[in-house]
């Protein structure tokens, strides 16, 4: 068993990484249990294993005293001295108390202690590795789906893709390969789980990052996102450079860089729109591609205002099924009411006076 043993450790170090020595000391701890199962021996049982040979050898420790009380964990103080005069009391003394049939137990015992520890130092490995990915795109190869998830091999682990994560509409096959988004990485009891998503909004921002230099190196700044993924998506920019323009920096020339993440998400629209600090301006910009006359804020609410535009841009203002001044109210975090420019001025005067301190041209400020 001996030599067996040690190729066996050996193996395992250089092919899967796990530390002999690791391996070495939860084998010794499962002897020792092994050892007082089948030998019903006292508590002081020690199982020490030669890194050499390979040999196992089991150890009753005992202490030095001056009277004997029990001879299980005891040994006199004349007995030791007898063994060595250097012992004094208090010493710990092993001797050896090797079964001659101990070499099956410990080979059955070695068997499944290797095999433990070979799974969880792998799931280990494994999620130290993908734990790096966290909040990162990685490129997967869909495998197989049931009623609950895709799963997408990303190499070393199949990664879940929940119905939530996934866009509308689209089909995965097997063996397609896709862009995914890791979440969250869990390192359970059953190895790492890893949760990736095609909808979270952070997958586009991780696109705009590798499609445009800009944005990777921080001149230009994605301040916000706003999704509803697989039809549109909203995206605020700010440029930290003077002459650099943030929106057709991100659009590109002909509008390929844009093109080549909206191609990435099937044909996903695609608003993006200037990031401004004053938020009359910023709210005008997110509800693109109508035009805004001005922003009234509620005085009794800061995070709550009215959006007048034209008669004609009502309908494109709120977008189909209230789309575009939802995604609106998403990027910029306040809630948008709006309104015509008729429906406003056939509102009471005093209402009008009410809401003059709040009101904010759009055009005026430019």
């Amino acid at each position: 068993m001996s030599k067996e043993l040690l190729s066996a450790l050996n193996t395992l170090e250089v092919e899967k990484g796990i530390k002999k020595e690791v391996v070495i000391e939860a084998l010794e701890n499962a002897l020792v249990s092994a050892y007082k199962k089948n030998y019903g021996s006292a508590q002081n049982a020690v199982v020490e294993f030669d890194n050499l040979r390979g040999d196992i050898h089991v150890y009753a420790e005992k202490e030095v005293v001056n009277e004997v009380f029990d001879s299980n964990l005891e040994v006199s103080l004349e007995d030791a001295l007898m063994i060595n005069k250097a012992y004094e009391i208090g010493d710990k003394i092993k001797f050896e108390v090797t079964p001659k049939d101990f070499g099956r137990i410990a080979t059955q015992a070695a068997k499944q202690v290797i095999i433990q520890r070979m799974r969880e130092e792998e799931h280990t490995i494994i999620y130290n590795q993908y734990i790096q990915y966290e909040n990162e795109i990685v490129t997967g190869e869909v495998e197989r789906h049931d009623s609950r998830y895709i799963y997408v091999n990303l190499g070393k682990v199949e990664a879940l893709l929940s119905r939530q994560d996934q866009i509308a509409g689209e089909e995965y096959k097997s063996h397609d390969r896709i862009k995914v988004y890791i979440y969250k990485v869990d390192n359970t009891s059953k190895g790492p789980q890893v949760y990736v998503s095609r909808s979270h909004p952070d997958l586009l921002k991780r696109l705009f990052e590798q499609e445009i230099p800009e944005i990777f190196d921080g001149t230009v700044e994605i301040k916000s996102i706003a999704r509803e993924a697989g039809d549109r998506a909203k995206v605020a920019v700010y440029s930290h450079a003077e002459g650099v323009d943030s929106v057709g920096t991100c659009v590109g020339p002909r509008g390929e860089r844009v093109q080549a993440i909206v191609n990435e998400l099937k044909g996903e629209n695609m608003d993006i729109v200037e990031w401004c600090e004053e938020p009359a301006k910023f709210i005008a910009n997110a509800l693109n591609p109508a035009e805004v006359l001005e922003v009234i804020f509620d005085p009794e609410n800061e995070h709550a205002c009215t959006v007048v535009v034209p008669d004609n841009q009502l309908s494109l203002a709120i977008g189909k099924r209230g789309q575009n001044v939802r995604l609106a109210a998403r990027l910029t975090g306040y809630k948008i009411d709006i309104k015509s420019q008729q429906d406003m001025l056939s509102q009471p005067e005093v209402e009008e006076t009410n809401s003059e301190s709040q009101q904010e041209d759009v055009f005026d400020n430019e």
